[in-house]
This record gives structure tokens, C-alpha cells and sequence, in this order.
């Protein structure tokens, strides 16, 4: 974790001194009592993705502009800038045009394959039936790209300009102020055992003590999520809902490539109870982006989603664009935002703010949030150059403004347009109720209407989960490599590791409360009712509810087992484990996935 920090010695100095290791002898950790080395700055970013990316480098634009200079710090979880990023992705390039309007003459830039032309079929389980698109779907002028790469150049562009990035730094809790307001975060502790010792490698976390904190950790963040909560920033608007969206990337034979076609597919392999769809990308340099988004709303505990995408491959048009000599060569997963311009907290909290998918600005009828990302992190970081340029002394940030603005801005415009569209799957017409609203929507009243639909009912993802007794069991075919494989060889692809004898970073808890009672009912629920829904649903294959009947903590003879060093950020049993108990929270530094194409 701590290799690419050679290059910050000032900070990387501080921490190594803190502690000796003959001190340690495996005690036990007491965050109270532990000194921390502390940095002040004037902006510190969590999230080192487009979002962030995006605040940092329009700050310093701001800084040349005002003749003034701010220390803007990015905290990315990640071992790398981009190794924690997965999207489709097609991107529309309207932030990315205001940001660097010289983007195109930069010879290193990642944009290098234009989309040329859009479908969308409806699949049965053999045909594949071309249906026009939503005009929303339009890709004209936008560009087919891996988004990890593309915050790997942002990130440079950022560091190039002053900003100090910091990967292998996950953002693990919030700092506040006496006051209550928010005046920074902390970084993560290295080293400790299982138990919560430290071992000889201990080092604590740090605190970055900023003006502005802006939260820019991505769909269901755990700093985000803590936020909401103590300042109720979800008072006025509805419940987040998501998806989560498995993806491949496949290199494949010359005769199936076709540079620039995107493709949206409905229907097969997913039932007329469940939303989701597929895609397929021709990337550049003959790669191909494919993949299943489901939403986390289904109700039957029995699907699983990384089966579901495994035997879409197995479709006629999807084996005959696999067929000769294609090869897969990376595999991921990420949850995604769904709930639009309803499900849009409050942006601001007394000291910092949340941008980009922390908040949620993901256009569901485009599939694609990065240009409202980017924007909002552009705007965010107007809100803060302006208060950094007051008086300092006038209590905690005020960053009201950046919600005002982005009120105003194309952002709005954008989501207002679509806000019905996901929302009218969940009336008392149902899927196909949704398809024809969304149809009429999208073609004819592109959102002006005076009725905005509503999760009234306040029902979350979890919470549309039913019991298992209410459906049978799904037959998944076995995998059939080439075309599909188990999950732990996917797995291997996405180059997932953790540091050995680490603190299980999913926690069973609930309400503060994590005990062996818990995790017991955990079992007996989840088990009993639900069939053990996670070690179907998660994509990682992280959670098994296996056989022992010594176990403390089990129920019935079943106890829950937790492979964290599987886990791939995707953060799905935080969001879809009907009891809500699973807190999902950072891993030392650097730990997870190493995506480097998606």
C-alpha cells in the first residue's frame, strides 16, 4: 500500500514515526487512544473516480483563475487511480468538453473509439428482434471507452496540475468538528490482525483535516451512506434504488468486430417480474464490453445474477459474437444508481458535500451517469473555490450554493427529462406496464408532465425481496467454457487480493450492535426465509451458508462464512440483504479489485 507514497515524504514521514513495532507486541486496538498524525487542506476529495477527478482538476483551474492557491488532497481506495473503476461504458462528452476543451489534442487520451451506430433487440431465448431505441439512447458523438482508463488519464491530468492524489488511501471514517459539522475524514489503519490487533506492521490511520470535504466515493459509499443518515439528507426525497451491472471484456475473432456498434438488449435471459437488460460495446483495438445489469429490486431469492449473465452468453447472438477465436479477458462488477432525480439527496452538509454517484446522477434511459458526475463535481468545486475565498473564520463550510447550481445546470435538465421512466416499473402495471409508459415517454412527452411518479411506500431494494416459499428454485445450466465459466475463475480476472489476516471489512451489524446473537439471526432469517439469498446474489461468491452444527453463531445446523478476500467493492449485500445487516466498509488501502480495461 504504502510504495507510491514515496512520493508524498512529507506525509508518509509523519506516519512512520508514529509508531515502533517493539511498542506493539499484538495489543489490542483502541481507536481512543491512539495519536494520529493530522494534515490541514483546504479540499479533500474521497473517491479518486470521474467525480472526484473532475472536482480536483476544476479547483486548481479556479485556483489559476482567482490568483489564489488551494491544497486540494484526492483519497482513492484503490491501488491504483482507475483499479477500482468498472462501467459500460459509453460516454457522453458534454462535462468532459467544459472541463478540457482541448481534450482531443492530448496525445495520450483514451477516447480513441467514436460510437458509430445504436440498436436495441428484444431477446426470446433463440431470437434476437430488433425494437427502436428510446431517442435517449442516441450515441451520436459519444465514445466507447474502458472507464478505468479513463480516470487513470484523468488522475494524471490532476496530478500534473498540482493535485496531490493518494491511492492506496481509503477514506474509513468521517472527522467532525465539536460542533457536529464535518471537518475532514481519516484514513484506514494498517496492520492489524483478525482480531483487531495490532501487528508489527501497524501503522493508524490518518486524519486529513480540510475546509471543504466533498464525497465522491461512488454508488453506496460507506462514508456517504453515514452521512445521509446523521444529517438526514434523504429527508425530502425517496429511497435509492440500484442495479447491479456484471460486466466482461472479450477480444474477439475479426470477422465479429464491428468498431463503434453499441447494442441495448431486453428480455431473455430475465423473467417479465424482473427489470434489466444487457449490452455490448465494440471498444477500440478489437475488444468488446459486455454485460447484464439487473435491478436490485427482484424479488425472487433464488436469482442469481452472475448465472443470469453467464447464460445470456449462451443466446444465438450473443455465442456467434464470442464464437472463433475470441478470448475473455476481464471480468467485474459494480452496483449501480437507478432511483433518478427522486432519489437525489439534499447535496450539501455542514462542511462538504456529496458529487457524482455519492449522490446519484445516473440518466437510466441513457445508461449513463458520467457526464452528470463530472458536471456535478465541476460545480461543487465552484461552491467550494467560493467559500474558500471567504472569511474562514465563519464556521463550517456552507456549500448550498453547489445544490443551487446544479439545480440550474444541464444535470437537472437531464434527469427531469427521464425521472418517470424507471419509477413507472413499479406502478400496478408492472413490467410490461413500465415498457409501454417509458415508450410513450421517452418518444412523445420526454418528461413534460405534470405528475411525477413516487416511491411513496418509502420501499427499498432489501425490501422488495420475498420470501423464498413464494418461488421455485432456478435450474442454472453448468457453465460451459469457453463461453461461460464458475464464478471463482471469473473471479481470477479481476486480479482481486487482500492483505492476509486483515479485520473482515463486511460486518454483521446492526443498529451499532454487532454480536454473536446478531450473526445468529442473520442465519435464521436469511437462511429459513430467503434461502440464503447472498451466496446466490453476490458476485464475488463472498457469502456461504454452509453446514456446522457446533457453531456459536449458527442456527440449524448452518453458520455464515465470509470470504472477504473475494469481495469486489460491488457493495450488493449492503443493498439487497433483506434483514440489513451487512455494513460493508473499506479494507486497508489498495485491497480489492485491479481492474485495468473495464
Amino acid at each position: 500500500m504504502l510504495t507510491r507514497a514515496v512520493f508524498r515524504p512529507r506525509i508518509l514521514t509523519f506516519n512512520r514515526l508514529l509508531h515502533s513495532s517493539s511498542r506493539i507486541n499484538r495489543q489490542l486496538f483502541d481507536p481512543s487512544t491512539v495519536e494520529r498524525v493530522s494534515e490541514d487542506v483546504d479540499v479533500c476529495i474521497v473517491g479518486a473516480g470521474p467525480a472526484g477527478l473532475s472536482t480536483a482538476i476544476r479547483l486548481k483551474q479556479l485556483e489559476q483563475k482567482l490568483g489564489k492557491e488551494f491544497r486540494v488532497v484526492v483519497l482513492e481506495k484503490g491501488a491504483e487511480v482507475g483499479s477500482h473503476i468498472l462501467s459500460g461504458a459509453v460516454i457522453e462528452p458534454r462535462a468532459l468538453d467544459e472541463l478540457l476543451p482541448d481534450w482531443a489534442l492530448r496525445d495520450d487520451h483514451p477516447l480513441t473509439q467514436s460510437a458509430t451506430s445504436s440498436h436495441m433487440r428484444f431477446l426470446t431465448k433463440s431470437l434476437s428482434i430488433p425494437i427502436p431505441h428510446p431517442p435517449q439512447m442516441s450515441n451520436q458523438g459519444n465514445y466507447i471507452v474502458s472507464l478505468s482508463r479513463f480516470a487513470a488519464w484523468l488522475g494524471n491530468i490532476a496530478e500534473e496540475m498540482g493535485v496531490e492524489v493518494y491511492p492506496g488511501f481509503a477514506g474509513a471514517g468521517v472527522v467532525y468538528a465539536d460542533d457536529g459539522s464535518v471537518a475532514g475524514v481519516r484514513t484506514n489503519e494498517v496492520g492489524l490482525d483478525r482480531l483487531g490487533c495490532m501487528k508489527e506492521s501497524f501503522e493508524p490511520g490518518m486524519e486529513f483535516r480540510a475546509k471543504v470535504t466533498l464525497i465522491a466515493e461512488g454508488a453506496h459509499g460507506s462514508i456517504a451512506k453515514e452521512l445521509i443518515q446523521k444529517f438526514d439528507l434523504r429527508r425530502n426525497s425517496d429511497p435509492q434504488t440500484y442495479g447491479i451491472g456484471l460486466k466482461e471484456v472479450w477480444r474477439v475473432d475479426p470477422t465479429q468486430y464491428r468498431p463503434g456498434e453499441v447494442v441495448h438488449t431486453m428480455g431473455w435471459p430475465l423473467d417479465f417480474r424482473t427489470y434489466g437488460g444487457g449490452w455490448v460495446y465494440h471498444m477500440a483495438d478489437g475488444l468488446v464490453s459486455l454485460g447484464l445489469v439487473i435491478g436490485l429490486d427482484y424479488a425472487n431469492p433464488y436469482l442469481s445474477p452472475y448465472k443470469e449473465f453467464q447464460r445470456m452468453k449462451h443466446h444465438p447472438y450473443f455465442a456467434q459474437l464470442l464464437s472463433g477465436n475470441s478470448t475473455r479477458v476481464a471480468y467485474g462488477g459494480r452496483s449501480l444508481n437507478e432511483g433518478g432525480l427522486q432519489s437525489v439527496p439534499q447535496l450539501y452538509f455542514p462542511g462538504g458535500a456529496l458529487v457524482g454517484c455519492s449522490a446519484g446522477f445516473v440518466n437510466i434511459a441513457k445508461i449513463k451517469g458520467t457526464h452528470n458526475a463530472m458536471k456535478s463535481g465541476m460545480l461543487a468545486a465552484e461552491a467550494a473555490a467560493a467559500v474558500l475565498s471567504q472569511d474562514s473564520s465563519s464556521g463550517p463550510a456552507d456549500m448550498s450554493q453547489y445544490e443551487t447550481a446544479l439545480k440550474n445546470s444541464w444535470v437537472w435538465s437531464d434527469l427531469n427529462e427521464v425521472r418517470n421512466l424507471r419509477e413507472s416499473f413499479h406502478t400496478p402495471l408492472g413490467i410490461w406496464g413500465g415498457i409501454m409508459y417509458s415508450g410513450v415517454d421517452s418518444l412523445l412527452l420526454k418528461g413534460r408532465t405534470p405528475w411525477t411518479f413516487r416511491n411513496r411506500a418509502g420501499l427499498t431494494d432489501a425490501q422488495h425481496t420475498q420470501p423464498a416459499y413464494r418461488f421455485r428454485p432456478i435450474n442454472y445450466p453448468p457453465p460451459q467454457p469457453p463461453l461461460s465459466t464458475d464464478l471463482l475463475t471469473s473471479l481470477t480476472l479481476t486480479g482481486t487480493n487482500h492483505a492476509e489476516e486483515q479485520p473482515v471489512h463486511l460486518r454483521v451489524r446492526k443498529d451499532g450492535v454487532e454480536d454473536t446473537a446478531l450473526r445468529k439471526l442473520h442465519v435464521q432469517r436469511n437462511v429459513s426465509e430467503y434461502a440464503g439469498l447472498l451466496q446466490r446474489a453476490c458476485p464475488a461468491g463472498v457469502y456461504e451458508y454452509i453446514e456446522d452444527e457446533t457453531a456459536a453463531d449458527g442456527w440449524n445446523g448452518h453458520k455464515l462464512v465470509i470470504n472477504s478476500q473475494n469481495c469486489i467493492h460491488c457493495k450488493l449485500c449492503d443493498i439487497k440483504v433483506p434483514t440489513q445487516d451487512i455494513t460493508w466498509t473499506v479494507p486497508e488501502g489498495g485491497g480489492g479489485p485491479k481492474y485495468t480495461i473495464t
